[in-house]
């Protein structure tokens, strides 16, 4: 399964939890040590083993297997060449030694792997936006459900002490009402347009395209070689969600666990004007008359912000800005102007100070990847389930057909279907190549 080139804070991530930082983390019923006791019993990161990667380009795949080789042959101090490298992801999971996935290939992709990796008695760590579309999601939830299978979905800004913190603010009170929210992040996709080039040698171009439509190679969906930029099939329709479903993921999901509404979502989505051409300003509302905006700003902009009766925060990965009585009373946002102080102290004085004896209090794991190798462990359900993955996903799709249909619509979140405008038709594909469908086949 090819595996997208990665932003450097998730390369970092992914480096420090797997030593595989491209390819999909899989997690052996036994450990090297071959001692028979289960990663169920006994993880740790040092109980880690990588064995095997997947991805539909030669080049990449072998890289991937070469590095993960490279990092056991290093720490154990002795040539490790037990790592397998695979084309087709369902080899890997006809594997009885593999306990766990890491799921990183583009959007289409998510729904289809999760589910036959589900179905195959895995664990899935699944990279966000969960999935390509409402639908899938939708699908998705069931297969999970219907299996004692752990799932967690990458949104790792919640495991994340700053956006914690705001969200604890905002669930005990301290902003007043919430009336808006602005999520800052760049702009919705474009159908995808680019012209046709010889294909990349070692690249399995069908198999790349998969349930999407098989359209002409271009290195802007699929870059040649080992590269360290983000290939831009986020950008299009045909495989990704743009900005929306990228850091708007991200960003959507920390504005929906601060109102609390995991398993829920929004309740009418509002187009911007000129919706065919416009790049900002489409709007989701909530039962509780909240309304998020998608603003303009600089790169990825002030993040999230909420603006209550009280007061107003804004926060970012690194940044906080805590606004009461008109004044910033805790404020880190740029090394250069806010000197003297750091992120880490702001946030920390503000917990002391105004959530010391909150009655809402949200988890704090200590990375999102140790959360998901605890819950592996403890069989429950980790911070970011599939189900909080899947309302926060689906509501960027909502976002989306703002700008795509210019949808003026009221939506039922329980039932997940339109109450009045919106077509059902928007909730899925047109049409899937082949036999994919994430559904029981």
């Amino acid at each position: 399964m090819h595996l997208p080139a990665t932003s450097s804070t998730r390369r970092r991530f992914l480096q420090r939890a797997s030593l595989a930082a491209t390819a999909p983390l899989l997690l052996p019923r036994r450990s090297w040590a071959a001692d028979g006791t289960p990663p169920s019993q006994r993880i740790t990161r040092d109980d880690i083993q990588v064995v095997a990667v997947c991805d539909v380009d030669t080049t990449r795949r072998e890289d991937a297997r070469r590095r993960v080789d490279t990092a056991y042959s290093a720490r154990f101090g002795a040539t490790y060449r037990a790592c397998t490298a695979h084309n087709d992801y369902r080899e890997v999971l006809a594997r009885k030694d593999i306990d766990a996935v890491f799921i990183a290939t583009p959007d289409h992709w998510h729904a289809f792997v999760a589910a036959d990796a589900i179905r195959a008695g895995k664990d899935v760590y699944c990279e966000k936006p969960l999935t390509y579309n409402i639908q899938e999601a939708l699908d998705l939830v069931r297969v999970v459900r219907a299996s004692d299978r752990v799932f967690q979905t990458g949104s790792q800004q919640r495991s994340s002490k700053e956006f914690r913190v705001a969200a604890e603010l905002v669930r005990n009170g301290i902003l007043g009402r919430i009336a808006a929210i602005g999520v800052s992040f760049s702009d919705p996709p474009t159908h995808y347009n680019q012209p046709a080039e010889p294909i990349e040698p070692g690249l399995d171009w069908d198999r790349w395209c998969g349930p999407g439509p098989l359209v002409a190679y271009n290195p802007m969906l699929s870059p040649r070689g080992v590269h360290d930029n983000f290939p831009w099939w986020r950008r299009t329709w045909e495989f990704g969600g743009g900005s929306i479903t990228d850091w708007g993921a991200h960003h959507i999901d920390i504005a929906q666990w601060a109102l609390g509404v995991d398993g829920s979502g929004p309740v009418e989505i509002s187009a911007p004007a000129d919706w065919q051409n416009a790049k900002r300003g489409a709007q989701i509302v909530y039962a509780n008359g909240t309304i998020l905006t998608h603003v303009r700003g600089s790169e990825n902009g002030r993040g999230v912000s909420f603006y209550g009766s009280e007061g107003e925060l804004h926060v970012h990965r690194g940044k906080f800005d805590l606004i009461l009585a008109g004044k910033s009373v805790h404020k880190f946002w740029e090394k250069e102007t806010d000197k003297g102080t750091s992120m880490e102290r702001e946030v920390t004085l503000t917990e002391r100070e105004l959530l010391k004896d909150a009655k809402v209090k949200l988890p704090a794991p200590k990375s999102h990847f140790q959360d998901f190798l605890d819950s592996i462990a403890s069989r429950r359900r980790p911070l970011c389930d599939v189900e909080v993955g899947a309302s926060s996903v689906i509501a960027c799709h909502l976002m989306n057909f703002g700008y795509r249909y210019g949808a003026n619509a009221t939506w039922d979140p329980a039932r997940h279907r339109f109450v009045r405008g919106g077509d059902p038709r928007w909730l899925t594909r047109e049409r899937y190549r082949g036999d994919w469908r994430v559904a029981a086949r």
